[in-house]
């Protein structure tokens, strides 16, 4: 009796990961020659959003261009980056929020799901929450599944992390 094979399709980021990254930005700050004695900081509130307090918006550039390379040198996608409006804030600083985001939004699940069901493969796709199952009795079909969502993951916009294959 063939039995059924899944997978979860998820969007998270590692926080630890994202804490180190924010560390080694705040130490190049402190490093750098152009933004030392700026007042500039990096700050993470409760894994929801970082905020990008400085002197002007080209230092706000340079941090964030600083925090960017060091998240894709720790694998973290700089899509969970939701940027807002830049701000001022006291003493003539400037200040931006990047929301960070996490989890599949329903609109974001059905059109994972239409793609999935698109492909034609003898797989079924299901909304679970902020995540999306997929199963099948063919692992070569979730295989395919898998490799046709990392050719169009352009197309999202969130990182996508496929988790629970069985």
């Amino acid at each position: 009796m063939a039995k059924d094979c899944s997978f979860d399709i998820v969007s998270e980021f590692d926080k630890q990961e994202l804490v180190n990254a924010i560390d080694q930005t705040k130490r190049e700050i402190n490093g750098r020659f152009d933004l030392k004695g700026s007042n500039s900081d990096v700050i993470l509130e409760a894994d929801k959003s970082i905020t990008i307090v400085t002197n002007d918006e080209m230092k706000l550039k340079n941090i964030l261009d600083i925090l960017q390379s060091k998240m894709i040198k720790r694998n973290l996608s700089i899509k969970i980056l939701d940027a807002q409006q830049v701000e001022n804030a006291l003493g003539g600083n400037v200040r931006q929020v990047f929301n960070l985001k996490k989890g599949l939004s329903q609109e974001l699940a059905k059109k994972i799901t239409a793609d999935i069901k698109n492909t034609k493969l003898k797989v079924q796709a299901s909304i679970q929450g902020e995540q999306v199952r997929v199963s099948g009795k063919d692992k070569d079909d979730l295989q395919a599944v898998i490799k046709m969502l990392k050719s169009n993951e352009s197309n999202y916009d969130v990182p996508l992390q496929f988790q629970n294959y069985r």
